[in-house]
């Protein structure tokens, strides 16, 4: 598949994916969430089978809209203009997975930061503890299978986990977090908030025993900050009060 024989509509939203994405790629190691060049963003093109993902390899402050890789939903790479040396990210078979099988995402982002990580190198969910937490994920953040990199077994841990979770973000047992969302911006979003509540509930933990929310409660406050909090039903949730 050639990006240049799509329609015009296809091919100028591949480049607005494309510009959002690499913006949004500033982000991990701007939160710190990233390390060299580890972590990815990706993002569902709107109107057509594709997505958008960084570059395998690619220094941060080398990424600029015209090296992101243009995928089909199976992952793979087609003619997008870029040279045919410049492959997409190692984690491509995981974003493809999620978009073929979660026609609501719109957005998928892989980080290695340093708490959730730590998290799921233990292979242990993220209690909800906090109100950020009910907030944010709904509930505990989950664990998934450890999976092996590039085919679709870490995608299929992502899915079947998050089948049975509110959460937007999903810890892979002796890998890292996975943060999925509406669009890539909101996939961003979440993977910065699981990396700030693995760190707060870590060090709640140093200091004595985190003390459960109520099931109650939390459905509450999901339903709250989902439905209510913000300027209206227009306006992105983006900050806590």
């Amino acid at each position: 598949m050639r990006l240049s024989e799509q329609s015009a509509a296809v091919q100028e939203a591949v480049a607005a994916a494309r510009e959002r994405v690499a913006r949004l790629h500033a982000e991990l190691p701007r939160n710190d969430l990233v390390v060299w060049t580890a972590g990815n963003v990706s993002e569902r093109v709107a109107g057509a089978d594709l997505f958008v993902i960084k570059p395998s390899g690619v220094s941060y402050d080398e990424l600029t809209p015209e090296v992101m890789v243009v995928c089909t939903l199976d992952g793979a790479k087609i003619d997008d203009g870029t040279p045919g040396a410049l492959v997409p990210s190692s984690d491509t078979a995981a974003h493809a997975y999620v978009y073929r099988h979660l026609a609501q995402i719109g957005g998928v982002v892989h980080t290695h930061s340093t708490y959730a990580t730590a998290w799921a190198a233990r292979g242990e969910e993220i209690p909800c503890v906090l109100t950020m937490m009910a907030d944010e994920f709904g509930g505990p953040v989950p664990v998934g299978p450890f999976a092996i990199i590039g085919d679709d077994s870490i995608g299929r841990g992502i899915v079947e986990t998050l089948a049975g979770s509110r959460s937007p973000a999903v810890l892979m047992r002796n890998h890292g977090p996975f943060t999925v969302g509406a669009d890539a911006r909101a996939a961003v979003k979440a993977a910065v908030m699981v990396e700030e509540v693995a760190r707060t509930v870590h060090l709640s933990r140093q200091l004595g025993n985190p003390l459960p929310i109520a099931q109650g409660h939390i459905d509450s406050l999901h339903d709250r900050y989902q439905n209510v909090y913000g300027q209206g039903a227009s306006s992105p949730k983006e900050k806590k009060a």
